[in-house]
């Protein structure tokens, strides 16, 4: 038998999370450039300056209706028209709006982005916000609610934010609004919030993707170019204030055979000096399934399939107003056991956090989340999408071009010792608000034994 020459591998080389060019429309839109050979597939990323806490009162959820409006038809096609001329470019086209603003997410193969772009623009322009339209878009979301009520993980995080803000604060109600508010969405009212909130002066553009033989320029001059709107400062960002007091709230289930667990705060967000030691600490506590919450709810007490900790930007602003931090994360441990192991679960949870504050990480656990976090980092920005994904979090959270480069560095330069402090500070045992989905008849009295806060239960 002959047998072929085992491969050899080649030379590493060294990566780096790619640089942009930044530059701007004569109409005011800001532009991020990345050229990225042999992507095929052009990735464009359009962050529009309308964010939730700019929704007119009463009116929760018109940012959703009205980005899902964008590709319902425009002056020029119809709703079918519009997703007919999107097919025949092999486009697909994605909006949703959150906090910072409205994202609208674009991709599609090289040789068709002019077409695509251009259909873009004209929604940008023209949307047609027809009556018929927003009415089957509220409709829609209507029909969603009670689904979203009845996922334990979702009924968690509502209840999470609800308790962590104030009810004033924006953050503190659902992202795309409740049945109350959305019921009272009309035409009349996108369109007012379109008006008011989207222009191409405080609006940006990221293409990535093989740009080669594309003249990018001419190409945005003829479409997004054309978009016109009054300049306007970007919207300033309210301080931000939350209630981290050690509670625990048990929403009821009667009858629920698992308990859902979220465990949040708030805490700092990519502006501050230590989100780097507080990714790297994170991880160690709770990023992968050797992480040590794995390693002690699921291999060794087999409470749960998976427990994960992680930090999400709720939004970010630079620099930091004097009358408070306009910036925040949602720093939270999130996962499910069944209902017998709540409490056991909750009390070997709070053990891996203290022990965790007592002795610290091990060189070892801050090596392996470097490796994870750091080695993979290529993979994870293969495609055009995952590029141009983190450049337009960068702009929406008024971060440099160069963060996200310069975050890996920090990453592998960060100690044990520093990621230990920062993940020690970022769950502190007595500051934690813990949302429990479950049957409040058979968790309740072994929760409130386990004497981590103040319990509390509310209907689901």
């Amino acid at each position: 038998m002959e047998y072929h020459p085992q491969p050899t591998p080649g030379t590493a080389r060294p990566w780096a999370f790619p640089a942009p060019e930044r530059g701007a429309l004569p109409n005011g839109l800001t532009v991020l450039r990345c050229h990225r050979p042999g992507q095929q597939v052009v990735a464009v990323e359009i962050f529009l300056n309308a964010p939730l806490d700019a929704e007119p009162e009463g009116l929760d959820g018109v940012a959703t209706i009205m980005a899902r409006a964008l590709s319902e038809g425009t002056d020029k096609h119809s709703a079918e028209e519009f997703a007919a001329e999107l097919e025949r470019c092999g486009a697909t086209l994605d909006a949703h709006a959150d906090h910072p603003g409205v994202r609208v997410s674009l991709e599609v193969p090289a040789s068709r982005l002019a077409k695509a772009l251009g259909l873009v623009a004209e929604a940008l322009r023209a949307p047609a916000f027809a009556d018929s339209e927003i009415e089957r878009l509220v409709n829609n979301r209507l029909d969603e609610i009670p689904h979203e009520q009845a996922n334990p993980a979702r009924r968690a995080a509502k209840q999470l934010s609800k308790e962590l803000f104030p009810a004033t604060a924006r953050m503190s109600r659902p992202r795309q609004g409740t049945e109350e508010t959305v019921e009272r969405i009309d035409s009349a009212a996108v369109r007012a919030f379109f008006e008011a909130h989207v222009r191409p002066s405080t609006a940006t553009v990221v293409v990535v993707g093989d740009l080669t033989g594309i003249d990018l320029d001419a190409l945005l001059d003829d479409t997004v170019g054309d978009w016109a709107g009054n300049t306007a400062e970007p919207r300033p960002a309210a301080p931000i204030t939350a209630d981290d007091t050690g509670r625990v709230v048990i929403v009821d289930r009667p009858g629920a055979v698992q308990t859902q667990l979220l465990i949040g705060r708030v805490g700092a967000d990519r502006h501050d000096s230590v989100w780097p030691a507080q990714v790297l600490g994170t991880y160690c506590l709770g990023g992968t399934l050797t992480s040590r919450l794995d390693r002690v709810l699921r291999e060794e007490k087999g409470y749960t399939y998976g427990v994960r900790a992680f930090a999400q930007v709720l939004r970010s602003s630079a620099p930091a107003s004097a009358s408070g931090p306009t910036g925040a994360a949602m720093l939270a441990i999130s996962g499910s056991v069944d209902t017998e192991s709540t409490g056991p679960a909750l009390d070997d949870l709070w053990k891996v956090l203290r022990t965790l504050a007592a002795e610290g990480l091990t060189d070892a656990e801050r090596e392996t989340a470097v490796q994870n976090l750091v080695g993979v980092a290529p993979l994870k920005f293969e495609t055009a999408a995952s590029v141009a994904g983190t450049l337009a979090d960068q702009l929406e959270q008024h971060l440099p071009d160069d963060y996200q480069a310069q975050l890996y560095a920090r990453l592998a330069e960060t100690g044990t010792v520093e990621a230990t402090a920062a993940v020690v500070s970022a769950f502190p045992v007595d500051r934690l608000v813990t949302i429990l989905v479950g049957d409040a008849s058979q968790i309740e009295e072994p929760v409130r034994a386990l004497g981590i806060g103040e319990v509390s239960v509310v209907t689901g």
